[in-house]
């Protein structure tokens, strides 16, 4: 009986011990940890590494960097085979026809070449003389744009001038509005 009489008092009573126990758990935000099982927990590894992550990207970086090259070396070594394969035939067929086609195949090459030079040459001339009319075009409204500021810098100079005595000299102010009549005729 005085068992039951010690946990009814304040505070060891069922209810109120386990009321005060979740306020704590709410208080605190989650369950306490004892101090072994928090030791434990700093120690475990965790899902963050800087180091590692660092590593893994370097890695990363460096697998594309090799695939990249691979791949490079493997398109080049295509385009050699294919740039010997032409000779490897007419190597092993010596026939005067075979040699003739070869002769033709290399004039067209060194032809083709000249062509492609030519054209080149006519992209070049052709940028060239756009960049020209551009700058051309530039200059023109350079020399508009500076025509226009003198007029405007001579009516404004014009319509602000004063007599002795502070009056507007209304020669230029008249000679402003007759202008601006016979232009809109």
């Amino acid at each position: 009986m005085k068992k039951r009489e010690d946990f009814n008092q304040v505070g060891f009573r069922g209810g109120d011990y386990i009321r005060n126990r979740k306020k704590n758990e709410k208080r605190i935000g989650g369950k306490a940890l004892s101090l072994a099982a928090f030791a434990n927990a700093k120690s475990r590894p965790s899902g963050y590494n800087p180091s590692f992550i660092k590593k893994q990207r370097e890695f990363y970086r460096n697998a594309k960097c090799i695939n990249k090259f691979k791949k490079s070396v493997k398109r080049d070594s295509q385009f050699e085979e294919r740039r010997h394969s032409l000779p490897n035939i007419e190597a092993t067929n010596e026939d005067d026809e075979n040699v003739l086609k070869s002769r033709k195949i290399n004039k067209k090459k060194k032809t083709s070449l000249k062509a492609l030079g030519e054209e080149v040459e006519e992209k070049r001339a052709e940028a060239e003389k756009l960049r020209m009319e551009r700058e051309a075009m530039i200059q023109a409204k350079k020399e508009e744009r500076a025509k226009a500021e003198a007029k405007r810098k001579f009516l404004r100079d014009n319509m602000s001038k004063r007599t002795r005595s502070g009056q507007p000299v209304m020669k230029y102010r008249i000679q402003h509005i007759l202008e601006g009549l016979l232009e809109k005729q």
